[in-house]
């Protein structure tokens, strides 16, 4: 005999849809987070050159246009505090290819997509290149050939191109240097060409063209694609139509203060100051050095953007992970600085974004380093981490931006920097140093080493820098 359930009234009908749908909302949601936590397929690796991270709209500038950085950045996790280890080109790039600090390791990060089945792919500049000598000759540079399936190098005639040829720094400027004159020109890199022109003669717009090629070829298997972007380094070549953006008349110049270098050590000058390269001789034309790098940031933004735009039209954007950054940092006239190659912050700080599938826009202040990308890219991809990686995996970072993966990070040049979320602390090798409160000062004009109320902090950095190198042997 069957028995007969109570009559359903409209309250239990209704309770009971809820139920289900309830349950049914719970295993999507827990399907959608599976789907959403699963290996990556693919990886886009984007490296500019010489490109300062506050100089990008993501990063809060106001004049320069980066509209495709942006948008990157507006599908991903914009890390506001990341740091290079090397200062420089050759130094960096190895770091941060090996996953360590100072010297090169046994495996390096395309090496270890190939090696796991992943097609790997270098379109440009990813090791060191000599800019524009290796640009110009077509050549691999310092290239480390067992990180590729393939590689592509991006020729271009850089200060050769042929337009309006500026030497800021001797105020020269013509329409009219050939190729011979332009060779033999010192200080190549204050030399800026506006040219006419689409940009496709351009290294970046070819390295944009193969990747594009690269990528609709590869499409169907895992890839690691890595496209290395020379601009922003000099000479500023850029068409016409990018420096017209940026009139120079308009560019506000770095603030800086009376008797700046007086506490910094001489182990911590650059040795391109204004006054050692003849920049103070000419305040214009340090503002036409500025409109320069921007026009060649916007020109490379652009070849970012047609990328991105071949990645989205294939459909590949659900199944890769997208990883844009710089090399290091550049200094235009702070501190009278110019270039590259010590320890301030406008240097050793680098954009970093990150995008994986499903990613929602996040900005995280959390301290990390260019070693941590090849873990986080192995980890995404679900591949085992090798033991002499010295970075660590910025997956917690992409789920919680409040997390907190490393509290310092480490660069090098003549010494080392320790720069914490408040701290930005140098010792030189002659144990000259430099510390700036990061909260009071941003823009490192005081330094406190030699100040007494600073001596217990100091002290504490101190200590915490020898067992961050202690942990490196």
């Amino acid at each position: 005999m069957v028995k007969k359930g109570k009559p359903r009234t409209t309250q239990t009908i209704i309770l009971r849809a809820l139920l289900i749908g309830f349950c049914w909302c719970q295993l999507t949601c827990v399907s959608m987070a599976a789907e959403s936590s699963s290996p990556i397929k693919n990886v886009l690796f984007i490296v500019s050159d010489d490109l300062k991270a506050s100089v990008l709209g993501c990063y809060g500038d106001k004049i320069c246009e980066t509209p495709n950085i942006d948008r990157l950045a507006r599908a991903g996790v914009v890390f506001q505090r990341a740091y290079c280890q090397g200062t420089w080109c050759a130094p960096s790039r190895q770091s941060f290819m090996f996953s360590r600090y100072r010297h090169g390791g046994e495996v390096n990060l395309g090496q270890h997509f190939r090696e796991n089945g992943w097609y790997s792919a270098r379109v440009g500049k990813i090791y060191h290149m000599r800019v524009p000598g290796d640009i110009i000759a077509g050549t691999d540079g310092k290239d480390v050939a067992s990180s590729w399936t393939e590689r592509f190098n991006s020729p271009g005639q850089e200060a050769h191109t042929p337009g309006d040829y500026a030497c800021l720094n001797l105020n020269i400027f013509t329409t009219e240097l050939d190729g011979r004159q332009s060779t033999a020109m010192p200080h190549r890199m204050f030399v800026s060409v506006a040219y006419d022109g689409s940009g496709a003669d351009q290294p970046d717009h070819k390295s944009a063209t193969k990747a594009i090629e690269l990528l609709r070829a590869h499409k169907e298997e895992p890839f690691f694609l890595a496209v290395g972007l020379i601009r922003p380094h000099y000479p500023m070549v850029a068409p016409r139509q990018y420096f017209t953006k940026y009139p120079w008349q308009d560019i506000p110049l770095p603030k800086t203060i009376a008797n700046d270098l007086d506490d910094i050590p001489e182990a911590g000058r650059s040795n391109s100051r204004s006054s050692l390269n003849g920049l103070d001789q000419f305040p214009d034309n340090q503002r036409r050095m500025w409109a320069a790098y921007y026009a060649s940031v916007t020109f490379m933004d652009d070849q970012v953007g047609r990328i991105l735009d071949e990645l989205d039209r294939l459909g590949l954007r659900d199944s890769t992970a997208i990883v844009f950054t710089s090399d290091h940092g550049y200094h235009l006239g702070e501190h009278e600085f110019w270039q590259k190659a010590n320890l301030h912050e406008e240097v050793t700080r680098v954009p970093l974004i990150i995008s994986v599938p499903g990613q929602a826009s996040q900005v995280t202040n959390s301290i990390v380093e260019l070693v941590d990308i090849f873990p986080t890219l192995a980890d995404l991809a679900g591949l085992d981490i090798p033991a002499g990686v010295q970075g660590k995996s910025l997956r917690p970072l992409l789920n919680d931006p409040q997390a907190t993966v490393k509290l310092g990070a480490l660069s090098f040049n003549k010494g080392t920097s320790l720069r914490t979320s408040r701290w930005a602390y140098m010792r030189y090798n002659d144990q000259s140093e430099e510390l700036y409160d990061m909260q009071e000062d941003p823009d490192q004009f005081y330094n406190l080493a030699q100040t007494e109320a600073y001596r217990g902090q100091l002290k504490e950095l101190r200590a915490e820098l020898e067992r961050r190198l202690a942990a490196l042997e």
